[in-house]
């Protein structure tokens, strides 16, 4: 199934709103923003259990001019068994002075699924983001561990035509097992987020980051500081939750979260 959903949030006096969405089945847009000024809460719905084959997803995102959006997911991302494959296909255009937080649920790819992302994200001056992405091994209590065929996902980050930003992960545990040395070995889930923030000591917050990732357990975990100046952060663990909520204690580390 091919499906669309389109979101901009703009501002109007001292708080952004929603102001275009559309979408297609099996997508559902909910505000839950409330009576609270300043950022836009969205939840990205879906009324499908998971990501089946032949679904071909494309996602565009406007945050205009001051903009404040926080994008959240309805729950775990599940890519069910397939013949053929799905994709998704998420487009983001940030304008100057605006501000995005997007920290999903978890993937969980299923035995012989096969899916393919691609994120581009389209930077103006003076932007926040805060982007992330965890890949589980699948239904690891079922005991469906690292039986996909194929997982790939390839984030890309630009501003005025320049690519800041590229990361690739690729998951093909018939080629590469991840338990070798060198990949993901004991481990069985992953987290990556990017942190840019023109308007933060970014030096600084990855020190305040080391701190925070120095009080979790039964993780390894190391920051990064890219050419652009912002922070990447990737984590290895054994559960997609504590990751998760990792993810919150960094958006709080940020701002985001005192927003909400």
């Amino acid at each position: 199934m091919k499906s669309e959903l389109q979101i901009k949030a703009a501002v109007r006096g001292p708080r952004t709103y929603l102001q275009h969405c559309y979408y297609t089945k099996p997508f559902k847009v909910a505000d839950i923003s409330g009576s609270r000024a300043g950022m836009l809460h969205l939840t990205m719905m879906t009324a499908s259990p998971g990501i089946l084959d032949g679904d071909a997803y494309d996602i565009r995102v406007v945050v205009q001019e001051d903009a404040a959006l926080h994008l959240y997911t309805q729950s775990y991302q599940r890519i069910f068994n397939m013949q053929h494959g799905a994709r998704q296909r998420f487009h983001v255009e940030m304008e100057r002075g605006s501000s995005l937080c997007y920290l999903p649920h978890p993937a969980v790819p299923h035995e012989q699924s096969v899916f393919d992302s691609a994120s581009r994200i389209e930077l103006g001056e003076d932007c926040r983001l805060l982007w992330g992405e965890i890949i589980t091994c699948g239904r690891k209590l079922n005991g469906e561990v690292f039986q996909c065929k194929r997982f790939q996902n390839i984030l890309e980050v630009y501003r005025n035509g320049r690519l800041l930003f590229k990361d690739v992960t690729v998951l093909q545990p018939g080629m590469v097992p991840p338990a070798n040395m060198g990949q993901w070995e004991e481990y069985t889930h992953q987290a990556s987020l990017l942190w840019y923030d023109e308007r933060q000591d970014m030096t600084a917050m990855g020190e305040v980051l080391h701190e925070c990732l120095s009080a979790e357990t039964n993780i390894t975990a190391g920051v990064s500081r890219t050419a652009s100046g912002a922070l990447l952060l990737r984590v290895l663990g054994q559960g997609g939750e504590q990751l998760y909520e990792l993810f919150k204690k960094v958006a709080l580390l940020a701002g985001e979260e005192r927003k909400l």
